[in-house]
């Protein structure tokens, strides 16, 4: 007994990581872009969000079939004869490509100046958007027997997560425009401290349930896998933003910025850590 010790390789590889950062922020970049026209303030990132998150989208496409072990049957999850509705991966699939679709066409109404027919294809494509972070939670809450993922609170972080991040690069891209940076400071602090609610309410039911998800605890919380999750992700990207975002300094156009990028690292970081530690433990049992 205990010779032999079959090391199970991980599913869901680091790339997949690269993947949910991508999307959070282009989903988050689609929710200012519609955004602007509510709040007059956002009007000059209503371009440029919505040229990024088109570009991010190319970029998240491409990690997705990159890992396919044969790439071109990318093309079977937008044949009807392939589709099986069943699958959370079906739906996935189905609302890139809607979001893809409208995108392109809210960029060509822009171009045109447009302003009734962008103004309506703005809100269709944030309503897409919001079911990437959505679908991206939900896709992990399926697996019934992984620790940390198995949560129906899971989609609600990913959505927090997706606001942060694409209010960071709002940020970032705002500039000095005080009347922007005033509403994106906004954006940031709270989505960034729902996040950290949510995180809050994760750790603690997997630290008090059995002995698979106190492991799985030990693994996100302690060694490497701790200095980024704890360390880059919740004081790094959760605990420092907010409390520069609450500081009186916390309007000036540098504390912004330090802020924004903070965010985006911790919640790089966070989206690692929330993948890859629930599958380590396969690797030793």
């Amino acid at each position: 007994m205990g010779e032999y010790v079959w090391f199970h390789d991980v599913s869901w590889h680091s790339a997949y990581a690269i993947y949910f950062f991508v999307v959070g922020i282009l989903a988050g970049l689609s929710f200012l872009s519609y955004g602007s026209w509510i709040q007059p303030a956002l009007r000059p990132l209503r371009e440029k969000a919505a040229y990024i998150s088109v570009v991010l989208l190319g970029v998240g496409g491409a990690l997705l079939i990159a890992d396919l072990s044969q790439p071109l049957r990318f093309l079977n999850t937008l044949n009807p004869m392939y589709m099986h509705f069943t699958s959370p991966l079906a739906w996935g699939a189905l609302n890139i490509t809607a979001f893809g679709v409208c995108s392109v066409l809210y960029i060509l109404a822009l171009r045109k100046g447009d302003e009734k027919q962008g103004k309506l294809l703005a809100l269709i494509t944030a309503a897409l958007a919001l079911g990437l972070p959505i679908y991206t939670g939900y896709d992990l809450a399926v697996h019934q027997s992984r620790p940390v993922w198995n949560t129906p609170v899971m989609p609600v972080l990913f959505v927090a997560l997706a606001v942060a991040s694409g209010s960071a690069v709002g940020s970032l891209l705002a500039g000095a425009n005080e009347a922007a940076q005033k509403v994106l400071r906004e954006y940031m602090l709270w989505s960034t401290a729902a996040v950290g609610v949510v995180l809050i309410s994760i750790l603690g039911t997997t630290n008090y349930g059995g002995s698979a998800e106190e492991l799985t605890f030990a693994i996100l919380t302690t060694g490497t896998m701790g200095v980024i999750f704890v360390g880059a992700g919740i004081l790094g990207g959760i605990a420092a933003p907010v409390a520069l975002l609450l500081a009186p300094a916390g309007v000036r156009k540098s504390t912004l910025s330090l802020a924004a990028l903070l965010i985006l690292v911790g919640s790089a970081a966070l989206r690692y850590a929330i993948l890859m530690a629930p599958q380590q433990m396969q690797t030793m049992y």
